[in-house]
């Protein structure tokens, strides 16, 4: 289960204006089970506010991009897609048949992540880890 953020918190603490369309927004990304893409977010945000264009779903998006609040994910079906920035980290697998987006953390990876950059004459610093398969149940 994905950890709720406060986005609407984060504006105030990072002195972001929040005008009511931007507080839709937050709370449309901080309620999200999913990564939406910016129609997505666009279509959830006008159902509650339908003044909200699609013009103002982007600018807030890289506002919130920009203050660290938000992060962007490019899943390789050529959208670009949002999560509030997580205070633990956390990586993702991708089913390419459905786009679902699954959330993991591994320990042991993250150990191994370490040591290999260690190996290679650094020290690791951060990292993204996106794996994209099929779900080995499924029936064609």
């Amino acid at each position: 289960m994905r950890q709720k953020i406060d986005l609407e918190a984060l504006c105030a603490d990072r002195g972001l204006r929040i005008t009511d369309q931007r507080r839709v927004i937050a709370r449309v990304l901080s309620e999200a089970d999913d990564h939406p893409d910016v129609e997505r977010l666009h279509e959830r945000a006008s159902a509650i506010d339908p003044r909200i264009s699609i013009a103002t779903v982007y600018r807030t998006v890289r506002l919130f991009e920009e203050a660290g609040i938000l992060d962007r994910h490019d899943f390789g079906d050529g959208r670009a897609r949002y999560e509030a920035a997580p205070e633990a980290h956390h990586d993702h697998l991708i089913d390419v048949e459905t786009g679902k987006v699954l959330e993991f953390v591994d320990p042991e990876l993250e150990a191994l992540q370490k040591l290999i950059a260690e190996r290679l004459g650094y020290r690791l610093v951060d990292h993204r880890m996106e794996l994209y398969g099929v779900a080995l149940d499924r029936k064609d």
